[in-house]
């Protein structure tokens, strides 16, 4: 299998794999050969050993500030679809700060309140931009009959903690604000992301609980990015984490992000949802992940406390998948099977 530069840039800033450190990868990936015998790889689904070693043979140089304007521009972002249509817009962001971009995705013409879903990218919180999940965000709202607002949020390390954050919650308030002229069932609104874009909307939707603002009806989190300490004070096996998101990315993007170093003894309130204290009050929650996934055992840990809070949660864990492996390889078995279940958990939110 051959993946081109051009086709890695979209799978690292696009589709979830966000960031491949290869070189980095390879150091692992190495110390995983003595838990897994002679083929590190052996670990891994067979339908995606040949993506996950054209990935590990890319060469690209470490992650730092001076590499991310390069990293940035690599993106190629797949074609639109040609329905539904995407409406660019600009809505009010938060106090003092910018105006947000965002996608509108309407699947139809008008009809009675749809449900919604707000949607936020993927990137290791310092790349990526709305566009990369355009096509996406275009099947996901004629699959579900959902208007969907694709949120191009600011980055990091430029903007840290809250803003991003803000970002996306200044455009979930627009879409319950204007419910009504968008065609919204503002009692079916769902939030979801991938990688730091879980992590994202998991810190949107404890933003949402606290304000007492907007309801939500099910809140998605794909290989979600939910702790700093990943990487940093906590280390994890060899064979984890070695393709895809790497423990030393994972730092530098958390860094970034929170504006001090990740793993920190203190850092800002509600930046980290794995340190959140209080789970409770939240929406319903899927948490999808590979069992291969730097983020698998921080995953399980906070769905953990959301069904020790009372919070209903399923809690989706695929064996021998690495970071985004149903971006990356859609067609297997596993990949679709993931995809599956956190279809059905939103077309039951959806539904209710």
């Amino acid at each position: 299998m051959t993946i081109s530069r051009r086709d890695l840039h979209r799978i690292i800033l696009g589709a979830g794999a966000m960031a491949l450190v290869p070189g980095l990868a390879r150091s692992s990936l190495a110390l995983g050969a003595e838990t897994a015998g002679s083929d590190p790889l052996a670990l891994v689904d067979p339908e995606l050993r040949a993506a996950a070693r054209a990935m590990l043979a890319q060469k690209f140089p470490p992650m730092s500030r001076e590499a991310l304007p390069a990293i940035r521009a690599g993106w190629a972002p797949p074609p639109l679809l040609k329905a539904p249509e995407v409406l660019m817009r600009t809505i009010p962001g938060p106090a003092g700060a910018p105006p947000v971009a965002i996608e509108l995705i309407v699947p139809g013409p008008a009809g009675k309140p749809r449900p919604a879903i707000l949607h936020i990218h993927g990137g290791g919180m310092i790349s990526g931009r709305a566009r990369n999940l355009t096509s996406f965000c275009q099947a996901l709202a004629t699959e579900f009959d959902a208007v969907v607002v694709n949120v191009d949020y600011r980055l990091s390390p430029e903007t840290p903690f809250p803003g991003p954050v803000l970002d996306n919650y200044a455009a979930l308030t627009w879409m319950a604000a204007n419910a009504q002229s968008l065609g919204i069932d503002p009692a079916r609104i769902a939030v979801m992301g991938e990688s730091a874009g879980g992590g994202l909307a998991a810190m949107t939707a404890l933003m949402a609980r606290d304000r007492g603002e907007v309801p939500l009806c099910q809140v998605v989190l794909i290989y979600p990015m939910l702790d700093d300490r990943t990487g940093s004070t906590r280390t994890v096996p060899p064979h984890i984490g070695t393709v895809g998101w790497s423990a030393e990315a994972n730092r530098f993007g958390w860094s970034a992000f929170l504006g001090v170093p990740a793993g920190s003894d203190s850092v800002p309130t509600g930046s980290v949802p794995a340190r959140e204290s209080n789970l409770a009050g939240l929406a319903p929650t899927f948490i999808g992940v590979g069992a291969l996934d730097l983020f698998v055992d921080e995953d399980i840990a906070f769905g953990q406390r959301l069904i020790t809070a009372g919070v209903k949660t399923r809690i989706h864990v695929t064996p021998a998948a690495w970071h985004a492996f149903d971006f990356v390889v859609p067609e297997a078995r596993v990949s679709r099977e993931f995809t599956a279940a956190w279809k059905a958990e939103l077309r039951a939110a959806f539904s209710t």
